[in-house]
């Protein structure tokens, strides 16, 4: 049975909600301190909006009577629309944008999108990155992917609290001298506890939930840990002295399969169950056994975490490789947003969110 608790303010240890975006105690944004112990420091914190913006109209039937586009279906339009707490047009039932559609999180050292898809009516993957410098003047990268089962009930809320709760547990981790892979299992933990929190009574057959991957980059290491199917990749630099790989292994119906040694992975794949989850973040998710594995890689190289939006269309590693810009290491945002515009261009059919962490030390860094 996992452990559960709050993330804590990391500047006044006050306790935090998942949803709590400024601590009430002492004000500070997200809980993060302003002026973080040495030898690590937070240099720069950013997360997905998600609050719709108040006195919005809808977009389908929002404006005065004569002022809507050519080729809308006939609406009356002759006041002003309700927009439900869900994102919906309680007149006509039409969703309307919201700020969690397209994502774009740039920290300079790393980036990272995450967009609706072309078939979803609202995006329910989170993301989340921070970046700490290390007293070597070399940053660390902490980045967290969730992605909510549609399945479950507002799997949108669920990739949220386990992406702000998980994330900002691995910050406070690493603040207090933890080495990245325990911070790894405890963030997760962590995670875990915000979704579960998130249930009502009587939701249990469909609690929120979902998915988990992050990543901690330092000068010397990468640790990944994960729960689900989102996965992360690294990607070698030219001659690698490491080469590319997938460095997570999905809970799904099809990997268990492949594992016990029942079928081969073509014959799984082509089976209908062969991405269902067996493990997830929630409250009806049972004793959750965290993955986590650590690389030290010999050479440069990139860290890639997404959804699944993504590997649904660039499966390996080597998929990846050949999608990311040459320069991804140095422009980490525009590599983001081509793997995310390669994924719609090949259909879309669900959320994507990609990660991209460079990688510039190696064994002698």
């Amino acid at each position: 049975m996992c452990r559960t608790s709050m993330a804590s303010c990391l500047t006044c240890g006050e306790a935090l909600r998942p949803e709590d975006r400024y601590c009430e105690a002492c004000g500070a944004e997200g809980g993060m301190p302003s002026s973080p112990p040495a030898p690590i420091s937070v240099e720069g914190m950013q997360d997905p909006p998600t609050a719709p913006t108040e006195g919005a109209t809808c977009v389908r039937c929002g404006p005065p009577a004569g002022a809507g586009e050519e080729g809308l279906d006939a609406v009356d339009a002759s006041g002003p629309s309700t927009l439900s707490a869900e994102g919906y047009c309680e007149d006509c039932g039409w969703p309307q944008p919201r700020p969690r559609d397209h994502v774009e999180i740039d920290l300079g050292v790393a980036a990272g999108v995450s967009d609706r898809g072309r078939r979803h009516h609202r995006n329910e993957d989170a993301l989340a990155l921070h970046v700490l410098g290390g007293d070597n003047g070399v940053p660390a990268v902490v980045a967290v992917v969730c992605d909510g089962v549609s399945s479950a009930e507002r799997p949108d809320d669920a990739s949220e609290a386990a992406a702000r709760a998980g994330s900002a547990a691995l910050v406070a981790a690493l603040l207090d001298g933890m080495d990245p892979e325990p911070a790894t299992r405890e963030a997760m933990t962590s995670a875990l506890a915000a979704v579960a929190g998130l249930a009502h009574a009587g939701e249990r057959q469909a609690a929120p939930a979902c998915t988990y991957v992050s990543a901690v980059v330092t000068a010397g290491t990468v640790t990944v840990g994960w729960v689900g199917d989102s996965r992360a990749y690294w990607v070698a630099a030219s001659d690698p002295a490491t080469p590319s790989s997938r460095l997570t292994v999905d809970d799904s119906w099809a990997a268990e399969i492949v594992a016990s040694g029942v079928l081969g992975q073509a014959e799984a794949e082509a089976v209908p169950l062969a991405h269902a989850i067996t493990a997830w973040l929630g409250a009806d998710a049972g004793d959750v056994l965290p993955h986590v594995v650590q690389l030290t890689p010999e050479g440069p190289g990139i860290v890639v975490l997404c959804s699944d939006g993504l590997w649904n269309y660039l499966e390996t590693a080597e998929m990846v490789a050949a999608a990311l810009p040459a320069a991804a290491a140095e422009a980490p945002l525009a590599a983001a947003r081509e793997l995310v515009r390669v994924a719609l261009q090949a259909g879309g059919h669900d959320n994507v969110t990609v990660a991209v962490l460079p990688f510039t030390g190696g064994r002698d860094a």
